[in-house]
């Protein structure tokens, strides 16, 4: 059993939880027309990416929305860290076809990018002015998530992440403008993302879930809900990657990317994530990948505050919890770190193309970051430049 929890914050604290409506299931796909229908939408822009066209789903989505009544548009041009660009040219296309709301089809890149499309259609501007928290105050055009990969939780969330090119990082926007009006998950979907996808995906959900649980903002609510998350990417993420058309390990890897999203989009997240951002931005690296290297560190990192909460999330999985709560962080990021390297995750930033010279540039953008601010220990720059060289 896990002991009861005593929360680092009031215990007559308020909080609020954001979360979209959602549709679940196997067959929920089905339901996406209809439901855009049902938001008013006539004209849909479909933002997707070119790996998904090559799947039915871009043109099954296109069918049932013109057999419902909507006349969509589909816009391809999103790569993984998405850009300002791309942002930028689906919004011309958006404008173009006189669109009135978004599908966004696809994982995190994907739903990123249309929330930003979302931001520039209602508030206008460029899309990195509005880095920050609640910088978009316009309500945004409708718009429906159906994410094809377990892992972002941007179908759920708050946060929209987009490439600064100039900068080479990523700025974070938050605000509750950005939550979908609908997520539609279906874990059919999860079955035609090739298995490196899903691995990246994955490890992205376990330090979505061990953030927010860990977090300053979290609350009860985030707290089961990570709890349960975790439960699910572990015992479940392995088998999902050598087998893409395991239907058990799909269902049970998209409601671990739920709740992992549903949980960091209100308790926010941490260090690994801060940290993570501008190594993306400047090497172009899977998030995911990036995140599953950085996260062991970051669990020992916070051990010297929070050793109780790793105790908990150690003890959900089934790992030993005997001995001193820092002894068991160090366990709990040994086991994180041999789960990543049996789902073909590397051990070190170094094939990433991180570069010992760039480590201080890094360091100074990711305490900046948004998410650093809910990290439970207080960040100073020798320790986070440290953490990254213990990554190298």
């Amino acid at each position: 059993m896990i002991a009861d929890r005593t929360s680092r914050r009031a215990a007559t604290s308020v909080a609020k939880f954001h979360t979209p409506e959602i549709v679940l299931g196997r067959g929920a796909f089905a339901e996406v027309a209809g439901v855009v229908a049902g938001l008013g939408v006539r004209r849909p822009l479909v933002v997707s990416d070119r790996r998904l066209a090559e799947t039915p789903w871009p043109d099954r989505l296109v069918d049932e929305l013109t057999r419902h009544g909507p006349v969509p548009a589909v816009y391809l041009g999103v790569t993984p860290n998405p850009r300002a660009t791309e942002v930028a040219r689906g919004f011309a296309d958006y404008r173009a076809h006189g669109a009135d709301g978004l599908i966004a089809l696809g994982g995190g890149s994907v739903i990123d990018t249309a929330k930003g499309i979302a931001v520039l259609a209602s508030n206008g501007g460029l899309i990195l002015e509005y880095e920050g928290i609640d910088r978009a105050a316009r309500p945004l055009p409708p718009l429906v998530a159906v994410p094809t990969t377990a892992g972002s939780g941007a179908d759920v969330s708050q946060f929209c992440i987009i490439n600064d090119l100039d900068r080479r990082t990523k700025v974070t926007i938050i605000g509750r403008t950005l939550v979908p009006n609908v997520s539609v998950i279906d874990p059919t979907l999860l079955t035609t993302a090739p298995p490196e996808v899903t691995a990246q995906a994955g490890m992205d959900t376990l330090t979505h879930c061990i953030e927010a649980y860990v977090s300053l903002a979290h609350g009860r609510l985030t707290d089961s809900l990570a709890l349960e998350s975790m439960v699910g990417v572990w015992n479940h993420l392995e088998r999902l990657v050598d087998d893409p058309g395991d239907a058990v390990a799909g269902e049970e890897m998209a409601m671990a990317s739920l709740r992992a999203g549903m949980a960091f989009t209100n308790a926010i997240l941490g260090a690994a994530h801060a940290m993570s951002h501008p190594v993306g931005g400047y090497c172009d690296a899977p998030h995911g990948t990036i995140n599953s290297v950085l996260l062991p560190h970051v669990i020992r990192y916070n051990a010297v505050v929070c050793a109780d909460d790793f105790v908990r999330l150690a003890d959900a999985v089934g790992l030993a919890t005997s001995g001193d709560p820092r002894s068991v962080a160090d366990r709990l990021a040994d086991a994180v770190a041999g789960l990543a390297g049996r789902v073909g995750m590397p051990e070190t930033l170094s094939p990433l193309g991180v570069r010992t010279d760039d480590l201080g540039m890094l360091t100074t953008h990711a305490l900046a970051d948004s998410c650093m601010i809910t990290n439970p220990r207080r960040p100073e720059e020798t320790a986070i430049l440290d953490l990254y060289r213990q990554a190298m």
